[in-house]
């Protein structure tokens, strides 16, 4: 747990370094909030399934997506699951049963109550958890989704990630509850407030809540107390909207990487030359894949009009046959390196 924790540390510094290089075009960090990628990864099986928001790749990095596939995402090249059409860091796989992340808020937490419900309807020993941020529980899909699971009684974990901030909306005018934990009992939920840094805590809470979902068919809540340290994405400047000191302190005073290090440090099963074995080795290893990635051809044109129609309608067949006369006539305006 704790090297897949510096490995997605590690894989963050790399990828915003590219995004500031101009080699990417978007990145959003996890900096604060490794426990909760890894100690719930840890928990499940891969017959759950995951519907993740947009700072869950830890979950996916346990399930053993490599480097290479992450790289690949960021970069759009050939060898994207999702054939350059999202926005890097959107990351899907179905091999690893992990939804892809849809840049909308919210919307993949009712997804994750049907997909539950299906789960129940095929008796499958198997739940399904769906991460979302403090500010998805002011939209209406997150209200809808625990009144569904509720009444329908399906296995399914809701996992809160309250870290504060909803890109510059604190949380007291996101609501006036005492946090969200307060908010699955109105529904029939059961629920726990959790330490969010706290790695062992986290574990234990999403044990104790997959055990209920399975055995007892039913929607558990979990709010995990947490702070984003970075920025909301490199589209953001957090420090115009929050106090340079507060990031630092969280940064340095409660980091959930540090704290579970010195309890594997006071168990006697890690050290300092441990410690810097692993980081030099993930750093060569993500370097290399981006490397790999950046120098991979991009999907082909046509892929922009295929997986949606089985048969293409008249309209997308037009707007394909526009955009090659247009890349024909303006080709200074388009990536010399995307294959026609």
């Amino acid at each position: 747990m704790y090297s897949d924790m510096v490995t997605l540390q590690t894989m963050d510094s790399v990828f915003y370094e590219a995004q500031r290089q101009g080699r990417i075009s978007f990145y959003a960090t996890t900096i604060g909030e490794e426990a909760i990628n890894i100690a719930s990864a840890a928990v499940l099986t891969i017959d759950d399934l995951v519907f993740p928001q947009y700072r869950e790749p830890g979950v996916l990095l346990w399930r053993g997506f490599s480097l290479q596939e992450f790289a690949n995402q960021c970069f759009g090249n050939k060898d994207d699951y999702g054939k350059g059409r999202q926005m890097p860091i959107h990351y899907g796989s179905n091999k690893h049963n992990y939804f892809t992340v849809a840049a909308t808020i919210a919307t993949q937490v009712p997804h994750a109550v049907g997909a539950a419900y299906s789960l129940k309807m095929d008796r499958k020993k198997a739940c399904v958890i769906t991460y979302f941020g403090d500010g998805g529980t002011s939209e209406g899909d997150f209200h809808a989704a625990l009144n569904f699971a509720a009444v329908m009684e399906v296995p399914v974990i809701f996992f809160c990630r309250n870290n504060g901030w909803a890109i510059s909306t604190p949380t007291s005018d996101q609501f006036r509850s005492d946090g969200v934990v307060v908010k699955g009992p109105a529904y029939g939920v059961r629920s726990i407030r959790v330490d969010g840094n706290d790695t062992l805590a986290i574990y234990t809470a999403v044990h104790a809540a997959r055990e209920m979902a399975i055995n007892e068919n039913r929607p558990i809540l979990i709010e995990a107390l947490t702070y984003r340290v970075g920025h909301h994405s490199t589209s953001d400047d957090s420090t115009k909207y929050r106090p340079v000191d507060e990031i630092e302190w969280w940064r340095s005073a409660r980091d959930p990487v540090a704290r579970f290090r010195k309890w594997i440090e006071s168990n006697g099963w890690w050290c300092s030359e441990n410690e810097s074995e692993l980081r030099m080795s993930v750093r060569k290893q993500m370097l290399h894949a981006i490397q790999v990635a950046e120098k991979a051809d991009k999907p082909p044109i046509a892929e922009l009009f295929t997986d949606v129609y089985n048969v293409p309608p008249s309209n997308l067949c037009e707007q394909e046959k526009f955009l090659r006369e247009t890349m024909k006539r303006h080709p200074q305006d388009y990536m010399p390196d995307v294959p026609v």
